[in-house]
């Protein structure tokens, strides 16, 4: 287990366990930090390696990975140079560490589930699955990228104040349209994670990963 802030990002890292190849990028949400998603990620993949960057972009002293100009309203040109940076991250961090870059699967909350979803439009390669926790549409790829052989899970909340429920059907019509595979699930949340979502993104994940 280790702490570093090398190469822009203060991240944590955890080894897989035994013959694990999985590395699982968790992205946290606004006001959390490199640790909020550690045990989300334990408990989805036990096995597999955990990398956790800490967004690089300050809100009123709160940690996120892109700026946004008002509630729901992104910057855009920023998003994109963020999603660029986090891209080269991965690529750095899997030089460091020795884990296999084809095998990285995003799991993201709110905000880092945005950047996931930006990460999926615009470098494709960089995931090999997402889990997306209370996503919005980060922005619309033209053209779509490729994402056959892509894997996202989408968990949304039926009572969640934050995200319209639009979005969440928006986003995976443009993933399936893209040719990932594509899974809607609804909790009777709100906007943070209640222990209908866990199950199912474990069940979502041994089902891909028996």
């Amino acid at each position: 287990m280790s702490v570093h802030e090398p190469r822009s990002f203060a991240h944590r890292f955890e080894p897989g366990s035994g013959s694990a190849e999985d590395t699982l990028l968790l992205l946290h949400g606004t006001g959390g930090n490199e640790n909020d998603l550690l045990p989300l990620g334990r408990a989805i993949a036990p096995g597999a390696s955990l990398l956790s960057p800490r967004g690089l972009v300050l809100e009123h002293g709160m940690p996120r990975f892109f700026r946004r100009i008002a509630e729901g309203v992104f910057d855009l040109p920023d998003l994109h140079a963020r999603t660029t940076q986090l891209a080269e991250f991965i690529t750095t961090a899997a030089a460091e560490y020795g884990f296999d870059s084809t095998r990285v699967h995003a799991v993201g909350f709110s905000n880092g589930a945005n950047i996931a979803a930006s990460l999926l439009f615009s470098y494709p390669a960089a995931l090999a699955s997402a889990i997306l926790l209370r996503p919005m549409v980060p922005f619309e790829p033209e053209p779509l990228p490729i994402l056959t052989g892509r894997s996202v899970l989408i968990a949304a909340g039926r009572e969640d104040p934050i995200v319209p429920h639009e979005h969440g059907e928006r986003l995976a019509g443009l993933l399936r349209r893209a040719g990932a595979d594509v899974e809607v699930t609804r909790s009777g949340a709100d906007h943070g994670l209640a222990r209908g979502d866990l199950d199912a993104c474990v069940a979502w994940w041994a089902a891909r990963h028996p």
